[in-house]
């Protein structure tokens, strides 16, 4: 496996951070919008006829229903800057649990990666995956199984921002020494978990190649659960998505299908403190172990583990942490090597 130039991209990533300090790169937006893309028609039938009161003091209305509904739609909203810097469209893909607002701002109110990519001169796509957010819900009977709901200390351990439980008195809360997650923020970031389901995986990659199919080719960018989304998303459509972010993927590929990706550029980004945790060291290993089959392939596959490169502290929300535009500054340095931005 071939690692990544780290010396140089560090460099320019610093360096960056230091530009962006004194000139932030503007924000003019030249077009903004969204739609849906994908979704089917489903059925039902057999149901009684409900009496509903919509509203206090309202009438009540006679709700039938059986007929059809269109489910497995999925949400994409856009943003389009004034002076293009890239050659091709960058898309932001979100984890388990989460929404495209995981791009869209940090828990303690500072900018996200979409208003990085988007000062960058990349237009911006920031989706809601099927059964999340924006792009609404199926009716009972769709989905198989019981959605998944996180209490609200769980991400604290399982996300690596602490390595002691959650507690509300800021006294008794233990992070990582020199942990980069804002933990003052840290309920904010609880108020943008959704349930998810474990049995919608097939659903929401048809969304994500009904999304590629309609605004590639591109540049697809993923974390955690969306590491197995963009990885098949790019397997089946290699035409159309031309290079790979992996933000610490909790999802893989197929690895029966690795030469599907034979000459892709394709970065692979971990955080720090991975081999504290009982879970991470795993799921660590096994993209790697995949990627190692994607460069016997053919892949341009390269890999940072950030602490390695001297940038320690980062939880698995590394887009959300106090050093989140130090982290894009690399991101975009190897995409400015690969020659997918000016």
């Amino acid at each position: 496996m071939r690692f990544i130039a780290i010396a140089a991209l560090l460099a320019a990533s610093l360096l960056g951070g230091a530009a962006q300090a004194q000139t932030k790169p503007s924000l003019d937006i030249a077009d903004f919008g969204s739609f849906h893309v994908g979704g089917r028609t489903y059925e039902i039938s057999g149901q009684p006829v409900k009496e509903v009161l919509f509203t206090p003091g309202g009438a009540p209305a006679k709700i039938d229903p059986n007929g059809k509904y269109i489910v497995e739609q999925m949400y994409v909203q856009y943003f389009t800057p004034a002076k293009l810097h890239s050659k091709l469209p960058i898309l932001l893909w979100h984890g388990g649990g989460l929404t495209g607002v995981t791009y869209e701002t940090t828990p303690d109110g500072r900018e996200g990666w979409l208003h990085y990519f988007i000062r960058h001169g990349w237009k911006t796509y920031v989706s809601d995956a099927v059964e999340r957010g924006r792009s609404g819900f199926a009716p009972p009977g769709v989905w198989q199984g019981e959605p998944q709901f996180l209490p609200q200390e769980n991400p604290w351990n399982r996300f690596r921002m602490g390595e002691g439980p959650w507690n509300d008195d800021p006294s008794k809360r233990v992070q990582y020494p020199g942990s980069q997650f804002p933990a003052e923020g840290y309920i904010n970031f609880m108020k943008q978990n959704v349930p998810r389901w474990t049995t919608t995986d097939d659903a929401i990659i048809r969304g994500y190649i009904a999304l590629v199919e309609k605004v590639c080719p591109c540049v697809v960018l993923v974390h955690s659960q969306a590491g197995q989304f963009g990885q098949k998303v790019a397997q089946a459509r290699p035409d159309l998505v031309k290079a790979l972010v992996l933000v610490e993927p909790a999802g893989l590929g197929d690895p029966n299908k690795a030469e599907a990706l034979k000459g892709m550029p394709i970065l692979t980004v971990f955080g720090d403190n991975i081999d504290r945790d009982s879970r991470w060291p795993t799921i660590r290993a096994n993209q790697m172990a995949l990627n190692a089959k994607y460069v016997a392939a053919g892949a341009d596959l390269e890999q940072i583990d950030l602490p390695k490169v001297g940038i320690t502290g980062n939880s698995h929300m590394m887009m959300l942490d106090r050093n989140n535009m130090q982290v894009a500054d690399l991101i975009q340095a190897w995409l400015k090597k690969k020659g997918f931005a000016e």
